[in-house]
Parts: C-alpha cells; structure tokens; sequence
C-alpha cells in the first residue's frame, strides 16, 4: 500500500478557515425512495462561515480513519469498463463541477449502486493543492513539487432531528420542538485520484469507510471501478465467523480455537514488529501454520483454509487485521487463570497429601495403638535405649547442644 497517514494528514490539515481551497462544492438530496429532491452547486468559498465550517466538517471527516483500516487505497482494475470510469472521474475533475450533464450522470451512478435505505446527501468538492516540495528531513520548502488536482466526495446520511421540548418565546411556553431533516457525518467518502506519496495516482481511489458500516462493494466496482476491498473490521468479522462455523454446533470449542488462533496470530506480528519486517499478507498456507498447536478436530482446520481461500480470494488481508486485542487480552487472562487454578490445585494436593503422612505419623491412641511414638533422625535413633533409673524404667534419649523437641505437638524444654 502506497498510501500513508502522512499523506492524509497533509491533506487534512489545510481544511482550515485560512487554509482551504475548495473552489466549487456541489450536491445532490436523494429520498429514501431513491428520487431526487434537489440539487445544488456554488463557490465554496462565498458561502456563510456557519454554513462553511459544517461542509468543511464532512470534507474533513472523509480524510478521517486509519490507512489499510477504515481509509483504503483501491486500485482501479485493468479492464475497458474501468478505463471508462477513469476517464469520466478525470473529466468531472477538470470540469471543476461546473458541467451539469456530468454530475448528473454521477449522481445517477451513484444512486443506482449506493445500498442506503433512508435519505442522503452527495457532495462533491473540487480542489487544486499547489503541492510545496520538502526537504529530506520533511521540511517545507517554498517551491512547488506538484499541482494536484482533485475531487472528494461524501455521502451523508439526512435524518430527522431528536423529538423534544423547547421553549416557544412567542407563547412564554414549552412544547414539543419542529423536527428538521438533518444532514450527518458521512458513512461513505472518496477522493480521486489518491494523493499517494505527496503525488496524483490516477489508478488509485483513497476510500473512506465510517467504522462499523458497511464499505459498500458495489459502489468500489460500478462508481469508482476498483477492485474490491474489505476494511479490517469486516476482514476480522470474516475471520471470526469461518472459524466458528467449522465447528458447526460446537460453539464453546470454537470460541477456545479462536482464542489461541488470536494469540498465535499476535505473537506472529509482534515477531515481525520487532524484525523490524513489514506487515504480512496472511495466506492460507500461513493460516494453516497458524493452527498447528491449536486443539481442535483436524477437518475443522481442514475446513477453514478452504473457506479462508474462497473467502479472501479477491485480497489477501493483513495478519494485523485479523487480530481482535480484546480477545487476544482476554486470552492471555484467561490463560494466566488457568495456570493459577492448576497452581492452586496442586499446592491443594500437596498439603493433602502432607497432611495424610503427618496423621498417620501421629497415630491417635486406641487399646492397640503404642504409647509412646517418637519421631527422631536416624542417627539419633540407634543411640535411644531404656534404663531403670530410681526403680522405673525410662526411655533415654541422648541430647546434642541446639537439639529441641514437641510432645504433642507443643515445643518441650530442654
């Protein structure tokens, strides 16, 4: 991937009062019936500030999210249909949105391939970024290295406001509020052509995704003509779901499986991070590696590189984006869990068992038991002897210097 956070960021940041330089913006109000409610185009720059910090809001947000996260670079594919697509997206560029029949055309596209059940808004902001060149260490120099030329475009969902209640001054009284139709941040963006590498790649679209919706493949291949991509959280979701159904029924077995897989795939990208080694496209062959040590029936492993292949056929995805690090958190706490538990277990038999030869060394008395039971080293033992002493017969029992002794228990002079 060519595109970085650096490049996004140099973008992003002349989207200020001061440092835009949107030259026209137009849009287009689509129902939810998929009509056109109305259209629009003007100068940026004359509109109100109220009015220019909102879009310039939206603008913003599309260059927003984390490349090869939820901000993509998508290649055009190489056939006769993307070379139509590239050519018309080059021609709406230099038209600088002033062309009604060419925007109408891509609010059409647009509307035919966007998957969106409520009303919406196209925007479309053309821009011209004198681009300044930069010294090795990254810093600006005065001279331009670049004049690039581009189009962002946001699709803004419009719903109506909250109900609630308000104070209406002309009654001195409260009641409900007028619900207005309100236009939100966008769930889908792009710009064209990809600012790759502080330069235009007019084969590449940088692709903006909302985190948690849906990345819309129909609009990447029918409005932009780019293969296919997923963001990380739909690749994640992918992967998590074909592990679980090799397991069919067996849910807690599956959920065990990905939660070693999980772990093995984060210490194979740790391993790399610290190789200092570029992030790795996982194949089927590596996901197979992955599984080895993982318990689990050998036709589900089976199963999975077969889904797996099937599944990310168009791209292979990023090892790092297939980790979920709550689970993998989890994982290793319930890892360290289990060790504590098996810990404990054993500490418990070990006391058990030590308790079992304390009580058969102190054996307690009955009619057959011995009266006297002493516990003494081996060497003491065969120096212990009975006397008569004063006319009755006692044990004796040879003391050294530091020698202490119990007697049931209870620590006895010396």
């Amino acid at each position: 991937m060519n595109l970085t956070k650096r490049d996004v960021l140099e973008l992003r940041r002349r989207l200020t009062k001061n440092g835009c330089s949107f030259s026209r913006m137009a849009g287009c109000y689509v129902g939810g019936n998929r009509t056109i409610i109305t259209k629009f185009a003007q100068p940026f720059l004359d509109l109100e500030d109220d009015a220019f910090y909102k879009y310039l809001e939206i603008a913003k947000k599309v260059l927003s999210g984390t490349p090869g996260g939820n901000l993509l670079e998508l290649s055009m594919a190489e056939n006769e249909n993307t070379s139509e697509i590239r050519q018309f997206l080059i021609a709406l560029k230099e038209s600088k949105l002033k062309n009604d029949g060419m925007l109408d055309r891509f609010y059409e596209l647009v509307i035919e391939h966007y998957n969106y059940a409520g009303n919406y808004l196209i925007l479309l902001f053309h821009d011209v970024y004198d681009v300044p060149s930069r010294a090795e260490d990254h810093a600006k120099l005065d001279e331009s290295e670049e004049v690039y030329e581009y189009l962002l475009c946001a699709l803004c969902p419009v719903e109506l406001s909250k109900p609630g209640l308000g104070y209406h001054e002309d009654d001195n009284a409260f009641g409900p509020l007028v619900r207005d139709w309100v236009v939100g941040l966008p769930e889908i963006g792009f710009v064209y052509p990809a600012f790759s590498n502080r330069s235009a790649d007019l084969s590449s679209v940088m692709y903006f995704v909302k985190p948690g919706k849906d990345s819309q493949h129909d609009l990447m291949r029918h409005v932009l003509g780019c293969a296919v991509q997923r963001t990380a959280s739909e690749e994640k979701n992918a992967f998590q779901n074909l592990v679980t159904e090799a397991f069919g029924t067996e849910k807690e077995q599956a959920e065990n499986a990905f939660l070693q897989i999980q772990k093995n795939l984060n210490e194979l990208v740790a391993t790399r991070d610290e190789d200092g080694l570029p992030p790795i496209e996982l194949t089927a062959e590596a996901v197979s590696d992955v599984m080895v040590d993982v318990a689990m029936p050998q036709e589900a492993k089976e199963q999975i590189v077969r889904d797996y292949q099937s599944t990310f056929a168009d791209a292979l995805p990023c090892a790092q984006n297939l980790i979920d690090n709550k689970l993998v958190q989890a994982g290793l706490q319930r890892e360290a869990t289990l060790a504590l538990t098996s810990k404990i277990e054993s500490l418990e038999q070990q006391l058990a068992e030590k308790n079992e030869q304390t009580a058969d060394s102190d054996l307690p008395w009955d009619e057959t038991s011995p009266a006297i039971v002493l516990q003494v080293s081996a060497d003491k033992a065969e120096h212990i002897e009975a006397q008569v002493i004063d006319g009755r017969r006692c044990l004796v029992i040879p003391l050294d210097e530091g020698d202490s002794a119990r007697i049931n228990g209870v620590a006895a002079p010396l």
